[in-house]
């Protein structure tokens, strides 16, 4: 019980180093870990639910890692041998892993995701699921405060049994395309529609000869489909540019009507549009509020702080819904989803600018392949009007020249610190005139006159000693008048390094 196993917390996820083979990064998720963490999880779900541990049910996935395998049977072992049945669920997504709980099929107490999402092949880590949905950052607090006092445990029997629940998802979601667009599988709804899928050697393969072609798309270019744990080609993750190229690619060189790309487990999606334009950011989250905009007129968009001024006009003047701009952290755009509408306030999304999009009407769980779902209803029907699936945001306003700037903080105090110079920038933001919207986390400035036209957001990270400024000009000329201003304003601070903004 050496090991401090709280160093393992990340957020709301348990994540860390699972096997050697990058320098200076050394393996601190072990088997060992995984057992204590399983035995400390059924624990914790026995008093959630108020459930004797014998009673409960309990699933677990993994990704494609190579390392997978293992720690997911060292993690079942734990779970196991507290007293709950376990079924393995094999391959997974991390959604599909929340859908356990809701599925007939499986009604399960709760459930384990062994992943480390778009992070490198050498990362795992584990995602908890109870009926509310996953757990909050004080709960895996409190699930690795009860592993540290456990050691290693066995059993005999680890697995109640196994299940094909990748199967059981896919109807799902094959039936939720078919409800929507009136159809059958038999009527083959998606035939003369080419999608092309980029799933990163990640877990989303399956949606393309489970959900897609059963349904009559043609999906000739998908590429990455086999799980592959050191993901050979790319990494998965929409972000990376790399792999947004691959999908731009294969969506051009197969002339599609769509490219979609996802994250390794699957909880994150972006997409191409037939002439090659990427579609994430900004414009992912301005492309679902205009799908859902029609069936929820007035409502509110949550999104996390970064989006940019174009996103509030196109939502707030162009869809006439409202816009919140929340805190980074897809768990906190979803809580603050789930808040408003607990109050009555109709807000049908949630969506960071990483991708992760979470849907009032699916449990508030932040899928990517039902919001892939989602887009391909909205594309099926435009093309029997003849329309594009780009017309929805023909309206948003282009992109301007953006960057993140990352300030290191160099003193141990460093929250005190960056607090003291968010005061201090605020206060001679305001000394200058400057417009100065609402923000939930940070300080944000909006320019909008002759010297410049965009915005910047300057903020303290959580858990890091690290600044990030956010800038987006208009133009180039823009973007530069706007950091010589931020320039002024954190001007000073010897324990701020701002060379950042020099490179």
């Amino acid at each position: 019980m050496d090991q401090n196993l709280m160093k393992l917390q990340n957020g709301s996820d348990v994540r860390g180093i699972a096997l050697e083979g990058v320098a200076d990064e050394h393996v601190n998720l072990t088997e060992n870990a995984c057992n204590r963490i399983g035995q400390a999880f059924a624990l914790w779900l026995s008093k959630k639910t108020g459930k004797n541990v014998a009673d409960l049910k309990i699933g677990i996935g993994r990704d494609a890692r190579v390392t997978g395998p293992s720690l997911l049977k060292a993690t079942a072992q734990g779970i196991a041998s507290a007293g709950a049945a376990v079924t393995d669920c094999g391959l997974a997504t991390t959604p599909a892993m929340f859908m356990t709980t809701v599925f007939d099929q499986t009604k399960y107490d709760g459930s384990a995701m062994l992943t480390a999402s778009h992070l490198p092949f050498n990362r795992n880590g584990i995602k908890f699921f109870c009926k509310d949905g996953g757990l909050e950052h004080d709960d895996i607090t409190d699930i690795l405060n009860i592993a540290q006092t456990k050691d290693e445990a066995s059993c005999d029997k680890i697995f109640a049994g196994s299940y094909d629940l990748l199967s059981t998802y896919a109807n799902h979601l094959k039936n939720t395309i078919c409800t929507e667009l009136g159809a059958s599988e038999c009527d083959k709804p998606l035939a003369g529609l080419h999608i092309v899928v980029d799933a990163g050697n990640g877990d989303g393969g399956f949606f393309v000869d489970k959900i897609l072609q059963p349904l009559g798309a043609d999906t000739t270019g998908s590429a990455f489909l086999e799980p592959d744990g050191m993901f050979p080609n790319h990494i998965p993750n929409p972000e990376n540019k790399q792999a947004m190229q691959a999908i731009q690619n294969a969506r051009t060189s197969n002339k599609a009507d769509l490219g979609l790309i996802v994250d390794t487990d699957v909880d994150r999606m972006s997409a191409v549009f037939s002439d090659g334009t990427e579609v994430n950011r900004d414009s992912i989250i301005a492309l679902f509020s205009a799908i859902l905009a029609p069936a929820y007129p007035g409502s509110t968009i949550i999104t996390d702080s970064v989006t940019s001024d174009r996103l509030t006009f196109f939502l707030e003047k162009k869809l006439g819904l409202k816009h919140l701009r929340y805190m980074r952290g897809y768990k906190n755009v979803i809580n603050k989803c789930i808040e408003l509408n607990s109050r009555g306030e109709v807000s049908p999304l949630a969506m960071e600018t990483s991708g992760h999009g979470a849907l009032k009407d699916n449990y508030y769980l932040d899928d990517g392949s039902f919001l892939a779902v989602k887009l391909i209803v909205a594309l099926a029907k435009a093309k029997k009007e003849n329309k594009k699936i780009e017309s929805f945001i023909e309206e948003l306003p282009a992109a301007g020249v953006e960057g993140e700037y990352r300030f290191k903080i160099t003193t141990e105090e460093f929250k005190d610190y960056g607090k003291k110079v968010l005061a201090a920038f605020k206060e001679r933001a305001q000394a200058k005139g400057l417009d100065l919207p609402d923000s939930f986390e940070g300080i944000r400035i909006s320019f909008h006159d002759a010297n410049a036209e965009g915005w910047m957001l300057l903020r303290l990270s959580l858990h890091d000693p690290v600044m990030p400024l956010n800038v987006e000009g208009k133009t180039q000329k823009d973007k530069d008048a706007i950091i010589a201003t931020a320039r002024e304003l954190i001007a000073g601070f010897d324990k701020l390094d701002t060379s950042a903004l020099d490179k």
